[in-house]
């Protein structure tokens, strides 16, 4: 997959330096350099179709938009991936901390209940194990 990715990124560092050089000849054109513009522009014309063939082949990658809003704010888009992970790091702990709260108040519940309903919490241990959960 990296080398997909490697092609693409050589192709398009390929057409940005020959959109460059286009914009160098056409800041100072003369009718002589028509030939060289027309030169690159068929290399523009191919660079364009390169590229293209680069897309099919990464037609199943799917990027969040957050990561263009990232670019178009000028901040580096791996700044995405590390802010996700460390949201769904976050939201793990918070997950965890209702869990064992909930385990806790569970085993607390079933022992209280234990001196109010003695009887029926036998019957309940009896189907669902002794042991309640710490």
């Amino acid at each position: 997959m990296a080398e997909k990715f490697d092609n693409l990124e050589e192709h398009l560092e390929k057409f940005v330096e020959n959109i460059r050089q286009l914009g160098i000849i056409v800041s100072d054109f003369q009718p002589s350099s028509q030939t060289g513009l027309n030169q690159k522009l068929n290399f523009m014309i191919t660079g364009l179709q390169d590229i293209e063939k680069c897309r099919q082949q990464l037609h199943d990658i799917n990027v969040p938009l957050e990561v263009f809003e990232y670019i178009d704010q000028g901040r580096n888009p791996q700044l995405y991936t590390k802010e996700c992970l460390e949201r769904a790091l976050a939201k793990n702990e918070q997950v965890k901390g209702k869990i064992d709260t909930l385990t806790k108040f569970k085993s607390l519940l079933i022992s209280e209940l234990g001196k109010v309903f003695p009887e029926e919490m036998a019957k309940y241990k009896a189907i669902h194990g002794d042991d309640p959960p710490s």
